[in-house]
């Protein structure tokens, strides 16, 4: 009996630091693997927030570039949309039911790397259509993909699907979803959030 107990201690000690090996090895592997933040964001009038010099998802875009030394890609649409709400909105609805796809202003190779971020505001329950004509453009193959959005209600919608299906051969994990205020007005907690959900992803 006193071998028997000896023999699953010893096991279990082994499985413990397996375990923990393990662990410790993925957080690791995801530290350095090559991170892009891509992101698009609104300046200008905006829901709840008023007139904001930096968009509500440039500044979790910057959050999430500076704990994971991801390199920062700006999606921005040639033709700017409107800074006052209402006809920007009016814009987005209608490129929506269009499925528009606008021109971006330049481009990045997302081949590069092995994660990216991708990050957007929620409008009508979907990413804005430039996100796609960035998406569109490339080979996601292999490829992990984290989205995260900021919203004033609506979280990520289904556009963590969408994503899914847009970046076809890709790995998509879970997404953030954080008010635009919060990313205003409460940088300390967006941080704190925008923190414990990427520690998921490095476990």
């Amino acid at each position: 009996m006193k071998k028997i107990q000896i023999i699953l201690t010893a096991l279990c000690a082994c499985g413990i630091f397996s375990f923990a090996q393990n662990a410790v090895s993925q957080d690791y592997t995801m530290k350095n693997k090559n991170v892009l933040v891509a992101y698009f964001s609104r300046t200008g009038e905006n829901y709840n927030v008023g007139k904001i010099s930096k968009g509500n998802t440039h500044i979790i875009a910057e959050m999430i570039a500076e704990e994971t030394g991801g390199k920062l890609f700006q999606i921005e649409p040639v033709n700017p949309y409107p800074d006052e709400y209402n006809a920007c909105v009016d814009i987005a609805k209608t490129e929506k039911e269009n499925k528009s796809r606008p021109v971006i202003k330049g481009d990045i190779a997302v081949e590069k790397y092995d994660v990216i971020y991708i990050g957007y505001p929620n409008w009508w329950g979907d990413m804005p259509m430039p996100v796609y004509t960035f998406i569109e453009k490339h080979d996601w193959q292999g490829k992990t993909v984290i989205p995260f959005c900021t919203h004033e209600g609506s979280g990520l919608s289904d556009t963590e699907n969408k994503i899914k299906k847009a970046c076809d051969g890709a790995t998509v994990l879970n997404g953030l979803a954080i008010r635009g205020t919060t990313a205003q007005k409460s940088q300390e907690q967006a941080r704190k959030t925008t923190k414990g959900w990427q520690a998921n992803h490095s476990r």
